[in-house]
């Protein structure tokens, strides 16, 4: 095996095509899951945070994540860096420009060169090395976060507001990457909206020089919990650029693991050989990373009712953007991924909600728990949840009108218990839940803007006869969750005779004292 550096003559430049970080981690991410390995095994115990993690990478999202110190922030982050494939660079180009970038996407020097890759040849970065780091702090401004002036180029009689006299640090070596930044809300909150047009546009403003550069990264900012004194605020429009998550210290059996395997141990130290690595460059097509499941209309309906209810819910102080509402698609899919269903089915709805809102909602002080992080995420969730509850009660009339409830709920009596969901056959046996299944189906085309749709989702409505017929078990399965948790609302069927066969969204039940 070559070592990396060694690889540039098995390049083929010409068959090259850039990737952007995002597609990358999706493509990697999605092998993983196919394959059904973890993708990411370093991380021992917290199964739900690296789901909340891989959500948001599925998405293409930048990442918040909350904790105590010493839970393994950094870990994960570098095991995200470790899911990202070597790239090729041109040498020495501190942005690691990308060698086929055009020129307005190449840095001043690159840009600058007739021909960067002939000038200055071509280098490869692994995925560990497109990991870079920003320690938070009192001390950290735009400086350390974006670059300086480099003094000896004034000196030798460029003027000071020449792009090429800007010396990049901080989020530029991040790019083509991981940006990490450690302990955000150690930063000065003004210097934190720097990184709003960063998570946003991808893009570097730097207003003095009348540049705007773009970049290409996922940022991954880490925090401890809002309650510590000696912490500053985190504006709120970059808190509602990213997603956050929480990460728990492990159980303790996963902790003694974790324990021995890290415990000191006699080894050839800085001496042992330098890893070597191949460079192989396998081009991420958009068939590998396009979404293909599909989301019925009416959990599309209840996903955006349920974060409309939590703009007007009594026990938020802060109440959600419609970045929400985008977010929670955006990780309704994801879930669905994740979970490998070809159909988003409700349960995958709830967990994109709570995603979503985590971040861009807040308890009134009251229903909060500020001195307990762990706890404050929970009730949120549970909040988040109740939010779903409260959807599906809203658009019940939607969902069983014309419909005989009664009937409905002595066929639901019946409701296979195979466990794979598989239901069409006993749905051949229900005359009155096929009817509204089938009417349900039928709305489709009424309720969402086909064109808006992707390619499953398009030829599900147009021509189903072509699908394979699990995905159109699936698809009965889903209207037949929904007529089941509306029919509950009714209080017609008793939650435990299907509670076990169909995903029920939690009810909150202080949140009905308000």
């Amino acid at each position: 095996m070559l070592p990396l550096q060694e690889n540039t003559a098995q390049f083929d430049l010409d068959a090259y095509h850039p990737t952007p970080v995002i597609h990358q981690l999706r493509a990697s991410i999605l092998h993983k899951l196919r394959h059904k390995e973890d993708p990411l095994p370093d991380i021992q115990g917290r199964e739900e945070t690296k789901k909340d993690v891989l959500r948001a990478l599925l998405s293409g999202h930048n990442l918040y994540l909350i904790s105590e110190e010493g839970t393994g922030k950094t870990r994960l982050a570098k095991s995200i860096a470790k899911l990202l494939p070597p790239i090729p660079v041109i040498k020495g180009c501190c942005y690691n420009d990308d060698p086929k970038w055009p020129k307005h996407l190449l840095c001043p020097r690159c840009r600058a060169s007739e021909d960067p890759v002939e000038e200055f040849g071509i280098e490869f970065k692994s995925g560990d090395q497109r990991f870079s780091r920003i320690q938070g702090n009192d001390y950290t401004d735009e400086s350390k976060l974006l670059g300086l002036k480099d003094i000896h180029a004034i000196v030798g009689g460029k003027s000071p507001v020449d792009p090429s006299v800007f010396a990049a640090t901080g989020v530029f070596r991040a790019n083509r990457g991981i940006l990490f930044l450690d302990e955000l809300p150690s930063i000065r909150s003004k210097i934190q909206v720097i990184l709003h047009p960063i998570t946003e546009e991808k893009l570097v403003i730097l207003e003095e020089y009348g540049l705007e550069h773009p970049l290409d990264l996922i940022l991954i900012a880490t925090g401890n919990p809002q309650s510590f004194a000696h912490l500053n605020e985190v504006p709120r429009p970059l808190l509602d650029r990213l997603e956050m998550i929480y990460m728990p210290l492990p159980d303790k059996d996963v902790e003694r693991e974790i324990m021995l395997q890290e415990k000191f141990v006699i080894d050839n130290g800085f001496y042992s050989p330098a890893r070597e690595e191949s460079y192989i460059p396998v081009p991420v097509t958009k068939a590998e990373i396009k979404r293909d499941v599909i989301l019925p209309w009416w959990n599309l309906y209840v996903l955006n009712a349920a974060i409309d209810h939590s703009r007007c819910c009594s026990l938020l102080d802060r109440k959600p953007s419609i970045r929400a509402s985008a977010r929670g698609l955006d990780h309704t899919y994801a879930s669905a991924e994740l979970n490998r269903h070809k159909m988003a089915l409700l349960s995958d709805v709830c967990d994109g909600l709570k995603l979503a809102l985590r971040g861009r909602i807040e308890l009134r002080p009251d229903k909060g728990d500020a001195e307990n992080a762990a706890e404050n995420f929970r009730i949120t969730d549970e909040v988040s949840e109740d939010m779903l509850w409260n959807a599906v009660e809203n658009l019940k009339n939607q969902f069983l009108e014309g419909i005989d409830e009664r009937m409905i709920a002595e066929e639901l009596a019946s409701f296979p218990t195979n466990g794979n969901r598989d239901i069409s056959g006993w749905l051949q046996n229900c005359p009155e839940l096929k009817r509204a299944v089938d009417r349900m189906k039928n709305l489709s085309s009424e309720k969402v803007n086909i064109d808006l749709l992707n390619d499953e989702e398009k030829q599900l409505l147009r021509n189903p006869d072509a699908l394979p017929d699990d995905i159109i078990s699936q698809y009965d399965y889903s209207a037949v969750e929904i007529i089941c948790n509306a029919v509950l609302h009714d209080k017609l069927i008793a939650p435990e005779i299907i509670s076990d066969k169909i995903f029920i969204p939690k009810m909150v039940p202080w949140a009905r004292e308000e």
